[in-house]
């Protein structure tokens, strides 16, 4: 089946302290708190209404830095190969990232995040507002990471991906 092409405009931009891969911390909610900001183009800050009242948001951004994409990786903390889809690796065939940040404030289309796992001048596709009651869910299972999640602590990226 031939599928055609699907096109973003990225809304923004993300300014962080992490200019290169490797060092980058991975998974934003076991890491130590870098801060940045994300820019908004002006003529999507109409969309940022009413935001500043949650205190933390999905940021959704482009994977721009990949060289390719991988179906089977060597995740972080692990040592076996497992599928890109049961893993957070970055390579994947549509290079979209997703992170749960703080957002502390909002100034003349500027965020104000912390908690940050994105490389400096990535491209942001959309922000969406973490709701607890919507983004819950009990009876989690998380597969091969069962043993190794207390292990993500101050974690960050290397040269594997």
């Amino acid at each position: 089946m031939s599928m055609n092409p699907i096109t973003f405009t990225p809304i923004g931009v993300i300014h962080s302290p992490h200019k290169s891969k490797e060092g980058t911390p991975i998974q934003p909610s076991r890491l130590q708190r870098s801060s940045g900001e994300v820019e908004i183009f002006s003529e999507f800050r109409p969309g940022l209404r009413d935001l500043e009242g949650f205190s933390k948001i999905f940021l959704i951004f482009h994977l721009h830095a990949m060289q390719e994409s991988q179906l089977e990786v060597t995740p972080y903390l692990d040592d076996q190969t497992r599928g890109v889809f049961a893993t957070r690796a970055p390579s994947r065939p549509n290079p979209i990232g997703l992170s749960l940040v703080d957002l502390f404030s909002i100034d003349n289309g500027i965020l104000k995040v912390g908690g940050l796992d994105i490389l400096d001048g990535t491209p942001l596709l959309d922000i969406k507002p973490f709701i607890p009651d919507i983004d819950h869910a009990e009876g989690i299972k998380v597969g091969w990471l069962e043993d190794k999640t207390h292990h993500f602590r101050n974690h960050q990226a290397d040269d594997r991906f």
